[in-house]
């Protein structure tokens, strides 16, 4: 699968909820999409899914427009927070209507799942919590397998060890059968180590696609001695620090050449790589 973007854009009256995004996403890896509230993610996302047109520029999968394409769409399915507020359905009957526009829908795993999540199966679902529900929309992408699935924020209901087991799941089934998904996130540092490549988006813009390993190779955290890191950032651009007692750790931006790691170790620093997170953080932030 291939999702393309050129110039893309999406207007609201006068406000522009996304400006001018180049992308392109091409094969079955996982990709994290990142952004403060308001960046764009969901309406990036909307687009993809065919759920409304861009007001300008050129969004295509498999070098097709999506809106309105039946054969496209249905290779597409969009996870995010539903409310079953009126849904008297139970679980099974809901995954027996996916089913029917889902070719790929695998039901054996999906009643795995349900043993997995410890779903109810004869509860009416608009009597779940909301963590339940996050949990039935996990199911529904999951079992769906879908070539593009996208995963709107939709796990923010479940508890700690329930988005474990997602993870969990999410991995072992894109080792079976690859496909390209899309993970909309605030929680950053939790699922870090899913990602494959990067998205950023920043009020409406894109400001970064890149793959993980790289994104994280381009800063450091030093950490040993209060005067001695502080000594040997002096002239390198400082995003962020923790201190506990006399020990500093100290996050960077910038590559260190050789020499200079050599020079941490002959002064006992510890140089680790910097986190998903703390770049998000300042990438997002630096113009405040």
């Amino acid at each position: 699968m291939k999702i393309k973007s050129q110039n893309l854009q999406l207007q609201y009256g006068n406000h522009f909820a996304l400006k001018n995004i180049d992308f392109e996403l091409k094969g079955p890896k996982i990709y994290g999409l990142l952004g403060r509230n308001g960046a764009g993610k969901t309406s990036l996302l909307s687009l993809i899914a065919s759920f409304q047109e861009p007001s300008a520029g050129k969004l295509t999968i498999n070098d097709e427009i999506p809106f309105e394409n039946a054969k496209i769409m249905q290779q597409v399915a969009f996870l995010y927070q539903k409310d079953y507020a009126t849904e008297s359905n139970n679980a099974v009957q809901i995954l027996k209507d996916v089913q029917r526009y889902r070719p790929n829908f695998d039901e054996e795993y999906a009643n795995y799942l349900l043993d997995v999540f410890k779903l109810d199966r004869k509860k009416p679902v608009k009597k779940f919590s909301k963590g339940m529900q996050s949990t039935l929309n996990v199911i529904i992408g999951l079992a769906g397998r879908t070539p593009i699935t996208i995963f709107d924020e939709v796990y923010l209901g479940m508890d700690s060890p329930t988005r474990e087991i997602f993870y969990k799941e999410l991995l072992a089934d894109q080792e079976r059968f690859p496909r390209m998904i899309i993970l909309s996130t605030h929680l950053v540092s939790e699922m870090e180590y899913l990602f494959d490549e990067i998205l950023i988006l920043k009020e409406g813009s894109l400001l970064l696609h890149e793959d993980f390993e790289s994104l994280i190779s381009k800063g450091a955290t030093i950490t040993g001695e209060m005067r001695i890191v502080d000594e040997f950032v002096r002239n390198k651009k400082v995003i962020g620090f923790k201190t506990l007692g006399n020990t500093k750790a100290v996050t960077i931006l910038g590559h260190l050449s050789e020499m200079e790691q050599r020079e941490a170790m002959e002064l006992d620093l510890t140089i680790s790589s910097v986190s998903l997170h703390d770049l998000f953080i300042h990438l997002t932030e630096e113009e405040q």
